[in-house]
């Protein structure tokens, strides 16, 4: 487990990227926000998050397969993760933010999360 990155992370990394040669300016994993989002965008009050698709339980993706062994320690926290993100989500709604979540697994189609991310950003 002590392994495992939250942050800095390959995809997140992939989608800085996509971002940055975008020209936008952001900041990361800003501390006063619900759920931390990777990007933060505080002069256009938006966020995107980069999840990864077994620890978010991204439902339909082949990439979320649960877990063989310990079933009954894993299968909690994966819900649990799966229900803090929206709750946190609800919470930057509130606040009057817009959240955009990518899939690690979108990734594997640049030009398609490049232009979500294009539109979501109003560019």
């Amino acid at each position: 487990m002590r392994l495992i990155r939250g942050k800095n992370t390959k995809p997140e990394k992939v989608v800085r990227r996509m971002v940055s040669m975008r020209g936008f300016r952001y900041r990361l994993h800003a501390k006063r926000l619900p759920g931390r989002p990777d990007l933060a965008f505080p002069g256009r009050k938006k966020a995107i998050f980069v999840h990864g698709c077994f620890w978010h339980l991204h439902e339909g993706c082949r990439n979320n397969r649960p877990p063989k062994s310990r079933r009954s320690f894993w299968l909690p926290k994966l819900r649990g993760n799966h229900l803090r993100d929206a709750v946190k989500l609800r919470e930057l709604r509130k606040m009057g933010w817009k959240a955009l979540v990518i899939w690690e697994c979108e990734l594997a189609k640049p030009q398609r999360v490049q232009k979500r991310i294009s539109r979501f950003l109003g560019n």
